[in-house]
């Protein structure tokens, strides 16, 4: 079959990849524009070799527009003469015009167990709810979003310490194994879907940069999972409040539960001023605590927990917060 990749970013590549090595003709790449770096900012895409890097060592053709539903879009698709559409994450909603091209519809790879996770950011979301499984999902593609039919799906387990983006580097070659083989029944003719359990149904929007400070008020299970959620970005962030002083902006990048907990009279978001420990201890909501042991000062470089102490020594009243408690 003639396929058009669509996608951007890590979890496209390996599908990518596996199709210029099938048997199957890669018609052209449909991606992102070039952005300049300041501008990558709020999107979740980690980039390896980069889709146009590799689109074009294969002498594939490779479509940019800011938008593929324009009629120019439309049309510049129509002279790739598609039989099929093969998409993940490429960051755009497919209209009717688009999916009415290739005589095969197209189909999506996504990052969740759908129904649970529709939308941009489902590794995120479903870290951040504290999920301990996720998957990939391959669904034929309709109007509305990620609601088509099932045709595959995997399930793999979360570690407890893994981030959205390390669990995504882990699902992105399950996901072209996967296509790979729904292509093939599609070429057959002997693929088969399933509707979607619309009971079920939970959304995972983009993310925001605000959807990164950390509220200490929530138990620290939750934290700990926003901490991971929001890697590699826009990153989990609090301030140090000192009496004095401005307070400093730290992007905590890991954590744990704390098997101690914290005072039942201190309140959340406290540092403890525990000495000779290489983390930093702080309370959270119903008695509980987080150990941060890696962190990011504003203007710095990533360092341990232990490294930022050295000369941080944490005061009496110290705390942590949103930048105006």
């Amino acid at each position: 079959m003639r396929i058009v990749m669509m996608g951007t970013g890590l979890f496209a590549e390996p599908t990518l990849e596996a199709l210029l090595a099938s048997p199957h003709t890669v018609a052209g790449l449909v991606t992102q524009p070039d952005r300049a770096i300041g501008s990558e900012r709020g999107s979740t895409r980690q980039t390896g070799r980069g889709m146009k890097n590799i689109a074009l060592e294969h002498q594939v053709p490779v479509l940019q527009p800011e938008s593929i539903n324009t009629p120019e879009g439309v049309g510049a698709l129509q002279a790739l003469r598609p039989d099929l559409l093969v998409v993940a994450a490429y960051g755009q909603i497919l209209s009717r015009d688009v999916l009415a091209v290739p005589p095969h519809g197209g189909i999506n790879v996504h990052a969740s167990l759908l129904p649970k996770y529709r939308g941009a950011a489902p590794i995120a979301w479903a870290i951040y709810h504290g999920e301990t499984r996720t998957g990939v999902t391959i669904i034929k593609m309709s109007i509305s979003l990620d609601a088509g039919d099932i045709l595959a799906q995997e399930a793999i387990d979360i570690g407890a310490d893994e981030t959205a983006g390390e669990v995504e580097a882990r699902l992105a070659p399950l996901g072209a194994r996967m296509a790979m083989q729904v292509i093939e029944q599609i070429q057959n003719g002997t693929v088969q879907g399933r509707k979607q359990d619309q009971s079920q149904v939970t959304k995972a929007p983009k993310l925001k940069k605000e959807n990164g400070i950390i509220d200490w008020n929530r138990d620290a299970e939750q934290v700990c999972n926003q901490i991971r959620a929001m890697q590699p970005w826009p990153t989990a962030y609090t301030f140090w409040h000192r009496t004095g002083q401005s307070p400093l902006r730290l992007i905590v990048n890991r954590a744990k539960v704390s098997p101690v907990g914290s005072p039942p009279d201190y309140e959340p978001g406290s540092i403890l001023a525990l000495d000779s420990l290489p983390y930093l201890s702080v309370t959270a909501g119903s008695n509980t605590a987080v150990e941060i042991h890696e962190l990011q000062p504003a203007g710095k470089r990533r360092m341990t927990a232990e490294e930022f102490l050295r000369g941080r020594k944490p005061q009496a009243g110290d705390r942590l917060g949103s930048e105006t408690p």
